[in-house]
């Protein structure tokens, strides 16, 4: 074996997360084909749209767990470009039911779609952790504060207690991109680097 080839346990999870892709996509194909064609059974179309349902959640598991080998792996590489944080909020709050959004946005580079993803991932966190029945996400400038943060989701969000893969990984790739996350207050407070020519540095 090659002394360049990496044979790391993140390199490892990488490439099940790759293969495990195209029996998932198989499956939720199928399960797309058959809900299309007339004449199914309404009990059998519902558990179609279990299977679907269900296979894009594994689709977003495997990425996940993709991520967060690459980052673990020192492999990841991020695609920032420029966009608005209340934006970035507001896109989160739209895939976690019981957020609420608001504030004053400000310009930083991320990496888009990883950190929505993030964000969405600590907002679910914290209402199935807390539990809470609703989340608030309060943008001002670079930093999104989401709450409120209760004891017991404090050290789940901040993935010092690995119970939820999405906040864990959320936290890595933040902090990858050059952000922070911690507990304030009872807030969750998610600093994000800032556009070029912006931000607090010289």
């Amino acid at each position: 074996m090659p002394a360049s080839e990496d044979t790391s346990f993140p390199r490892l999870v990488s490439l099940a997360c790759h293969d495990l892709r195209t029996p998932l996509a198989t499956v939720s194909g199928f399960a797309k084909t058959l809900t299309r064609v007339e004449g199914v059974d309404d009990k059998i179309a519902r558990y179609l749209g279990l299977m679907e349902t269900a296979s894009e959640q594994l689709g977003e598991l495997l990425e996940e767990l993709n991520v967060a080998a690459r980052i673990a792996g020192g492999r990841y590489e991020p695609a920032p470009r420029e966009v608005d944080t209340l934006e970035l909020a507001r896109a989160a709050g739209e895939r976690v039911e019981g957020v609420e959004v608001g504030g004053s946005g400000g310009s930083v580079e991320v990496d888009v779609e990883a950190v929505e993803r993030a964000l969405a991932a600590f907002a679910s966190c914290l209402r199935r952790h807390g539990p809470v029945e609703s989340v608030r996400i309060e943008v001002s400038g670079e930093e999104l504060r989401l709450g409120p943060v209760t004891e017991a989701a404090a050290p789940i969000v901040l993935g010092d207690e690995l119970r939820d893969l999405g906040s864990a990984v959320g936290r890595m790739v933040v902090e990858a991109s050059g952000g922070s996350v911690a507990v304030t207050d009872a807030m969750l407070v998610v600093r994000l680097s800032g556009a070029s020519g912006t931000g607090d540095g010289p």
